[in-house]
């Protein structure tokens, strides 16, 4: 669900530029103001989440993102648009560390299925997005963003009853934090450098194909649906990425990952229509096949850091993925979008060439303990059955 709403800005774009006036440097920079919300601070609510915070995150951030990002299609200028995708944003950042930190601890023996499975249920939700609010706003305008404010804040309320039981690893009121990766701090950067390189080309293609797409002939709500198959076929590959990496090492995947997804990723700014839908989806599943494996091998690296380091990868490497997205915008004003594109589809060769750094497999063990569940906090029942069960 958060990631649902954390995609609804860049499907409205086609209705939002005329609207206000925006280029697709604007549109960019916005797009860097959403991520640097979103993403960087992730580092700062991964800390608290890593001190004991993490619940207090994990009810907050769905709650928050749900209600301000639905008012995207409100807005009627670009300096609101700015103001609602920072306070969205941040809603965003706060649950992904306390998230990822949850997925690491319950995955135990298999932290890449674990994490995969965590992932790819975003990756669902923001392929979801796409197809659902841009056919609403074709359909109905702007104004029809609202409509999800509803549902959203029913279901962060629903999961605000079930966060008591999750399962979070112990937390260190005085440790971890950055000061703790410091021994892995090589491997961490030539992780961070990838994981930057693959966002930035997956941002600048989620933000401008929808662009580049209705202005060759296609409806808004058609290339929400181009958009929506793009990221259901990334959202795939997480999922296969995380279970392969358990089998195969996290190396292995992450650099044929990268390697596979060029070829496809250079001929779809070539073609036009669903030939570019489809050729752009078999990259995306390629290219996001290595986002659970960066997360889950960087976690293994630093177990009793686990919020840090997910923030580091899912937050601080996105968000300068994304402030990169701009350039991108600027590049494409001068060159166009199809040249563009091209050019970003190098990017994951040189991603791929970092990767063949790293070691081959994280140390072990890669499991931490988790804190008790609190069962009793969402089920009363449960304490009572546990003391009619006691021995007299």
């Amino acid at each position: 669900m958060v990631d649902a709403f954390s995609n609804m800005y860049a499907p409205l774009l086609p209705l939002l530029m005329p609207r206000l006036g925006m280029s697709l440097q604007a549109a960019g920079t916005l797009m860097m103001v959403f991520q640097a919300a979103a993403s960087l601070s992730q580092l700062a609510f991964g800390r608290l989440a890593d001190r004991g915070h993490a619940r207090a995150l994990l009810v907050a951030g769905p709650l928050v993102s749900a209600t301000v990002l639905s008012l995207i299609g409100l807005v009627q200028r670009q300096a609101l648009l700015a103001v609602v995708l920072v306070c969205g944003g941040l809603g965003v950042a706060a649950f992904h560390p306390p998230g990822a930190m949850v997925a690491h601890t319950a995955g135990r023996a298999r932290p890449g299925t674990a994490m995969s499975v965590f992932v790819t249920s975003g990756s669902i939700g923001f392929a979801l997005s796409p197809l659902l609010v841009a056919n609403a706003a074709g359909r109905y305008g702007l104004g029809a963003t609202v409509w999800f404010l509803l549902p959203g804040v029913a279901c962060a309320l629903l999961f605000a009853r079930a966060v008591p039981a999750l399962p979070l690893a112990p937390h260190r009121p005085h440790g971890g934090g950055l000061r703790a990766l410091r021994p892995q701090a090589r491997n961490l950067f030539l992780l961070y450098l990838l994981v930057v390189l693959r966002t930035v080309v997956s941002l600048s293609f989620a933000t401008f194909v929808p662009v580049l797409l209705t202005r060759q002939g296609m409806s808004v709500g058609e290339a929400g649906t181009a958009m929506a198959l793009y990221l259901f076929m990334s959202g795939i590959g997480g999922f296969w990425g995380g279970r392969l990496s358990d089998s195969f090492g996290p190396r292995r995947v992450i650099v044929w990952s990268l390697l596979l997804a060029t070829p496809f990723l250079l001929m779809a700014p070539q073609t036009q229509g669903w030939a570019f839908a489809g050729l752009l989806a078999i990259g995306g599943l390629f290219l996001q096949s290595t986002l659970p494996v960066n997360v889950s091998f960087g976690q293994a690296l630093a177990p009793h850091s686990a919020a840090t380091v997910s923030s580091l990868m899912m937050g601080v490497a996105w968000g300068t993925g994304g402030m990169l997205v701009p350039v991108t915008g600027m590049v494409a004003d001068a060159l166009g979008l199809p040249t563009t594109l091209t050019i970003l589809a190098v990017l994951p060769l040189c991603a791929a060439a970092l990767a063949t750094q790293l070691p081959a497999a994280p140390p072990l063990p890669m499991h931490v303990e988790p804190v008790e569940v609190n069962v009793a906090a969402i089920d009363p029942s449960a304490d009572d059955d546990a003391r009619t069960s006691e021995p007299a």
